[in-house]
């Protein structure tokens, strides 16, 4: 209930009666503050006439104003700037630290908003605002998924910083790993993220000329290499697999001699998924990746265009594994395990663009920044039930910008039930119930 306090007071849907403290001076609204999201009162510097009177401060909101003390606001010096308590019931005067009264205003939801707030949190489909998908301007859409697009930059931004960090400071470590992460295509991220946690990358740059040798490092950090992780019916053609005994030995020697120790291979998983995107397969490819120095922030920032970017990415394996899917298994048809160009659009996506960003961010070079915009929107626009759920309400997708955008909001506000900060979420309650704007 709370919430839905905040909402009607942030957007100032009050009802058409005048508004009133519970000692009958008017109030008018001239602005209704900054919302605080952490802690002290709601809303800073709000501006409001309390009987004639201008006031400028903070205004806090609950459920029932007995909460002021159910939270300690009375002892708490933060909450002495507030000019305005606003609670759905006042069951009893409120007061600051040192004991002076705060005015109060009862504000109660609009019943409409409470019934459509409640229609679209009790929703079974997705989206749970699909009616009014088709009647949204393009301003509304286009500023919305903008903002949704530069969050999730942003998020990404955060998460590629913190691999610079981890790694010394290195973009070239950092890149790598991002592109790694995104080398598991969502099952196995997770993995491959602590896998790239696990490689020190300098001790593989001192082998890097020597494929078999970051083949055993990336295989046997990933715990691959341990009997143990293959089914024993395999056990007998491991003992004769000349390929996997070579990179066996040569892990167990590296390992030694630069204190290696693997990961769980139970993190990986196989099952559900097509055999292309078997982990050995993908590790497999960035071995060779990293072995032909294909990716660099040298290289990355000098590719001139989309084209450029994908030749980089475009990578495949050694001849063991055009018959192969994991260790031992039985030989398959032979096909070469290239890096699809399906799978270097994700890449470019979800690596390469949140780079580029991120790197703008830290240098703080606006360019790469506009760069990585310019990449997802010449991308054309990601296939899955997140994306094909949208475009059945109407809304046009027109490329890997809007796509993001849109997965954005489905994990941070659909998922979240979190309907109250969404755009369309308001527009929804604006426009189905005839609310407009003051």
């Amino acid at each position: 209930m709370e919430s839905l306090i905040h909402y009607t007071w942030r957007h100032r849907l009050f009802p058409l009666a005048p508004l009133a403290t519970t000692e009958g001076l008017p109030v008018e609204v001239i602005d209704p503050g900054m919302e605080n999201r952490n802690d002290g009162p709601d809303f800073f510097n709000a501006k409001v006439k309390i009987g004639g009177m201008l006031w400028v401060g903070n205004v806090e909101i609950h459920t029932t104003a007995s909460d002021w003390y159910a939270h300690g606001h009375d002892t708490d010096k933060r909450y002495d700037s507030v000019v305005l308590h606003v609670a759905a019931t006042v069951d009893r005067a409120v007061m600051r630290t040192d004991g002076t009264p705060i005015p109060q205003m009862e504000l109660q939801v609009p019943e409409h908003i409470v019934k459509n707030y409640r229609e679209l949190q009790a929703a079974d489909h997705y989206p749970p605002c699909y009616r009014i998908i088709p009647d949204l301007s393009n301003l509304v859409v286009h500023s919305w998924m903008s903002s949704l697009l530069y969050e999730r930059l942003d998020m990404r931004a955060t998460q590629i910083t913190a691999r610079y960090d981890a790694h010394d400071k290195n973009w070239d470590d950092a890149l790598f790993c991002t592109i790694a992460r995104n080398f598991g295509f969502g099952t196995n991220g997770d993995a491959f993220e602590e896998w790239s946690r696990r490689i020190d990358f300098r001790a593989v740059d001192k082998h890097a000329d020597n494929l078999l040798q970051v083949e055993a490092i990336f295989f046997g950090q990933a715990g691959l290499l341990d009997e143990a992780t293959v089914p024993a019916y395999y056990h007998d053609a491991l003992h004769t697999d000349t390929y996997f005994q070579t990179l066996k030995c040569e892990y167990t020697f590296l390992a030694h001699k630069f204190g290696m120790r693997p990961m769980e291979a139970t993190m990986w998983r196989l099952l559900g998924m097509r055999p292309a995107n078997f982990p050995h397969v993908r590790l497999a490819q960035l071995a060779q990746l990293y072995h032909e120095r294909r990716i660099s922030v040298s290289k990355l920032l000098a590719a001139t265009d989309k084209a450029a970017i994908m030749e980089l990415l475009r990578i495949e394996t050694t001849p063991y594994w055009d018959t192969h899917y994991t260790f031992a298994s039985t030989p398959s048809a032979p096909i070469k395990k290239r890096v699809t160009d399906n799978a270097v659009t994700l890449l470019l996506i979800n690596s390469i663009a949140p780079f580029y960003y991120s790197y703008g961010l830290r240098k703080d070079a606006e360019r790469y920044c506009e760069q990585a915009i310019a990449l997802l929107e010449q991308l054309k626009a990601e296939n899955n039930y997140i994306i094909r759920g949208w475009i059945d309400c109407g809304l046009l997708v027109k490329n890997a910008a809007d796509s993001q955008a849109l997965i954005q909001l489905k994990k941070q506000y659909c998922d979240r039930r979190d309907c109250l900060r969404c755009r369309i979420g308001y527009e929804y309650l604006k426009k189905v119930y005839g609310v407009e704007e003051k």
